[in-house]
Parts: C-alpha cells; sequence; structure tokens
C-alpha cells in the first residue's frame, strides 16, 4: 500500500486515544441499540458509501450491523469471530466480506495491525451486479442482503494477498473515499465492480458459510427477481420458474427473511429512487416511472412515510 495512505491510516483516532487513556469503548457512538451498529451513524446523509479505521487496543463486543461491511487487513493481522464460533485470523491483504446482520466481533489489534471497514449500503451495489451477472457467490452475497438478516451468506472471506490487481482496486477505493476524488461515487462504484469481478477469478481461494436447499434455492431466486427487475418484477414469475405456487413462494420469503415480497420491492424500489433523486436531474416525475409506479401521490406517500420527508426535500437535503 502507498506509504502516504497508510501513514494517514495508522494515525491514533479521537476513539483510540481515549482507549489508550484507560477510558472504555463508547458504543452509543455506533447506535442507539446495545449489540448492534447502526449505519447512519457512521454514513453522511445522502452517502451509500465510506471507510474508517478499524478501531485498535480494544476487542470490540459482539455485535450486528443493518449495512454490508468490508473488512481489508493494510497491515498485520486481527482476529475475527463470526456467528458463535468461526474463527477467522485476517491477515495482511485479506479481504473478508460480512453481510447484514451478521453476528461478529474482533480480538484486540495492536499500533502496527491496520485495517480499513468500509460501510456500504446495499444499493451501492446496483452498478456492480450490472457487472458481474447473477449466477455467482459474489452476487448470491449482495442479493442475499436484500432478506435484511444475513441470509444463506453471512461472510465471504479472500484470501487475496498476493494478487495485484485486487490489492490495486482496494487501494483505489480506500484512496479515493479517505480523499474525497471529484466525481468518487460513479467512480467507487465502477471500481468495486471491477473489484468483485477480479475476486470472481479467485473463489477457489474463499472460505464462506453457504448453504444450500431447495428453499433456500426459491427464496435467492425471489430476492434475485427483485434485485434484477425491481420496474416489474413479479412472484408469478418466480412461482413458475421454480414449479411451485405463488402462495408457497410467498410464505417462504416471509419465513426466511422476516419481510414480505412486496414489502422487499417496495424497499428496493424507494433505495433506487433515493439514489437516482441524489445523483441524478431527472424529474421527479421521471424517477417514479424509473422505478416502476405509475400513481404519483402513492409514491409521494410511502417514499415520505420511509424517509421522513418528501422526495422535494430529500434531494434537496446533503
Amino acid at each position: 500500500m502507498n506509504n502516504q495512505l497508510l501513514e494517514k491510516l495508522s494515525v491514533i483516532t479521537e476513539e483510540e486515544q481515549r482507549l489508550l487513556d484507560g477510558k472504555g469503548l463508547d458504543m452509543t457512538a455506533y447506535s442507539a441499540n446495545i449489540g448492534s451498529v447502526d449505519a447512519s451513524f457512521l454514513l453522511e446523509a445522502g452517502k451509500l458509501i465510506t471507510v474508517r479505521p478499524n478501531t485498535r487496543f480494544i476487542a470490540f463486543p459482539k455485535h450486528t450491523h443493518n449495512y454490508v461491511e468490508m473488512v481489508y487487513m493494510c497491515k498485520g493481522s486481527q482476529k475475527h469471530i463470526i456467528g458463535d464460533n468461526t474463527e477467522i485470523i485476517l491477515k495482511e491483504g485479506e479481504l473478508l466480506l460480512l453481510n447484514q446482520h451478521a453476528f461478529h466481533q474482533t480480538g484486540i489489534a495492536g499500533k502496527d495491525d491496520i485495517a480499513v471497514n468500509f460501510i456500504v449500503l446495499p444499493q451501492f451495489f446496483d452498478t456492480v451486479l450490472e457487472l458481474i451477472g447473477s449466477d455467482n457467490q459474489l452476487s448470491k452475497f449482495i442479493v442475499s442482503g436484500l432478506a435484511g438478516n444475513g441470509y444463506e451468506l453471512n461472510f465471504m472471506h479472500f484470501n487475496v494477498a498476493d494478487v495485484v490487481p485486487v490489492q490495486n482496486l482496494l487501494e483505489n477505493l480506500i484512496y479515493n473515499i479517505v480523499n474525497k476524488s471529484p466525481n468518487r461515487r460513479n467512480i467507487n462504484q465502477v471500481t468495486m465492480g471491477l473489484l468483485f469481478l477480479n475476486l470472481l477469478n479467485f473463489t477457489d481461494r474463499l472460505i464462506t458459510d453457504a448453504v444450500s436447499s431447495v428453499a433456500d434455492s426459491i427464496v435467492m431466486a425471489a430476492l434475485r427477481e427483485i434485485e434484477e427487475n425491481y420496474v416489474n418484477a413479479s412472484l408469478s414469475r418466480v412461482a413458475a420458474a421454480n414449479h411451485v405456487t405463488v402462495a408457497y413462494v410467498s410464505r417462504l420469503v416471509k419465513e426466511m427473511t422476516g419481510n414480505t415480497f412486496k414489502e422487499l420491492l417496495l424497499k428496493k424500489r424507494l433505495d433506487k429512487a433515493a439514489v437516482l433523486l441524489k445523483t441524478t436531474k431527472l424529474s421527479i416525475g421521471d424517477i417514479i416511472l424509473i422505478v416502476g409506479y405509475e400513481n404519483t401521490s402513492y409514491f409521494y406517500k410511502v417514499f415520505t412515510e420511509h424517509y421522513g420527508m418528501s422526495p422535494k426535500s430529500f434531494r434537496q437535503t446533503g
């Protein structure tokens, strides 16, 4: 890694200085709820991705989170425990991906154990999915985030320390975010897509907790339908492709994700609308049509309920 960038990431943060001064970890800086980390405490309003140095000098307690986390070990090593007993020693140059709500804790990192945490909202991966397609483990990891509880794939650990393109792309991502490069949203989405394309070539170096069953496959097909065809997603199409009834698919989705197909589809459409409001100059009317709605009043109602403000106000914030 570039020495200047590594030096910047190695600086003792205010949080770490408090720990060195003998004060405990303040979990209220991460969430209003004990045992969880909330993206809204870490991301600026309207942002889909950020990076922050991993907290050293203390074992971070077991927690869950409502975003995708990517941990890149820049220097040294650190122990991670996922779930109840899956232990990983993340070494220099390795990458760990954690899905939404995967239970996770870390061991103590020393001063020279430098890691970066990417905090990523699922909608950031729209461009990635366009590049990598849908029939692979990485796309399944992204799509499973729709379930909101780490369904099917909780983590992916890539031993890619000696893969130069992967290292370069990760460094580029970190550099662009840390230095707030111009046009960084588009650059970062494309760079992340290229990173995942490269990672597809190294699934032989992947450790994961993937599980598979007929029910899993059907639910994943439903989630993929939402992710890829959110404008006109159809539960009937999923049922027909899997030779089961609509009621059966609907029940499986609810049981395994905690949400109905309709609720998941609504969230995807609203997330996409939010991105378009922040990143384009399209009219609100055009955006409503693009994300699959024809009833403007209904869209305004559900958007305001979800984000606590109208689409116009949301566009003007941040």
